[in-house]
């Protein structure tokens, strides 16, 4: 359950190369009334970006490598954005990025993203952990 007092909308941040991917989460946000900020397939794009995101949906493995733990690093610095992996690798997040809130294995479902983005938004880490988002492991 999320307080009333939580916010309920989000500016997310989309870091996945898989065009059809990207899509469904785009359409999956916005259908849960959410601000899409982009939809970033590289490190190179996610370093140019000015806005600063509420939450950051971040793949591993992007078009130009597995850039994707140190764009979550770097996301979660210079903006203190949340950070949920979604991903079909979690193993491969070698050191989570200190906003990172747990992992959504792909393939998700429409439930599981809004869920997770839920959690995040409730900023109550006592709060009831949703099944799909998984917590990560760190060093």
């Amino acid at each position: 359950m999320i307080p009333n007092s939580a916010k309920s909308f989000a500016k997310v941040l989309i870091v996945e190369d898989e065009f059809l991917v990207a899509l469904q989460l785009e359409d999956i946000l916005s259908d849960g009334g959410h601000a899409v900020l982009g939809t970033f397939p590289d490190a190179a794009s996610v370093a140019a970006l000015g806005e600063a995101p509420d939450v950051a949906l971040v793949d591993l493995n992007l078009r130009d490598g597995l850039t994707g733990p140190a764009v979550a690093r770097d996301l979660a610095v210079r903006f203190g954005a949340r950070v949920i992996y979604v991903t079909a690798n979690p193993g491969q997040i070698d050191s989570p990025a200190p906003t990172a809130i747990g992992v959504v294995q792909k393939p998700f479902s429409r439930q599981a993203i809004l869920a997770a983005i839920a959690y995040a938004l409730a900023d109550s880490p006592d709060g009831e952990r949703p099944v799909e988002l998984e917590p990560l492991v760190r060093a």
